[in-house]
């Protein structure tokens, strides 16, 4: 097993205890393990779509058919306290859902965010790490 695979995948996010987590665009198909490692690195259960704000991070999950990339980063963005971050979390290439890299790429863009990482963050989904410029 290598050092990456021991590291929690939340910790491997860039969590940290304590942390509070919002997640917005939960369905059945998000991965439950992911979700469950990322409870008990930080020691608090996910927030739902409907917190306020003030959330060190935000998880969202989006598919292909999921309405408008741009606008759903927007409203994560409110989540967010100075400097949070936003994990997109896509479905990988050939799942259902999946959505283009430039797609991606445009909508931050466009939503005023950055892309500072991609990772695959379980088996049908990867992640990309967005961060307002000014963070």
């Amino acid at each position: 097993m290598t050092t990456e695979e021991r590291i929690s995948p939340a910790a491997r996010l860039g969590f940290e205890p304590g942390m509070l987590v919002q997640e917005i665009g939960h369905d059945h198909d998000a991965d439950q393990e992911l979700r469950q490692a990322i409870e008990e690195f930080t020691g608090k259960a996910l927030a739902d779509g409907d917190h306020e704000a003030g959330a060190g991070a935000v998880l969202l999950w989006f598919r292909d058919d999921d309405g408008d990339l741009t606008d759903s980063l927007v409203d994560a963005i409110g989540a967010l306290e100075p400097a949070g971050v936003i994990w997109l979390l896509t479905p990988k290439a050939g799942r259902d859902g999946y959505i283009e890299p430039g797609d991606i790429a445009e909508a931050a863009q466009t939503a005023g965010l950055t892309q500072t990482r991609a990772i695959s963050v379980a088996t049908d989904w990867a992640g990309t790490r967005l961060v307002s410029p000014a963070r």
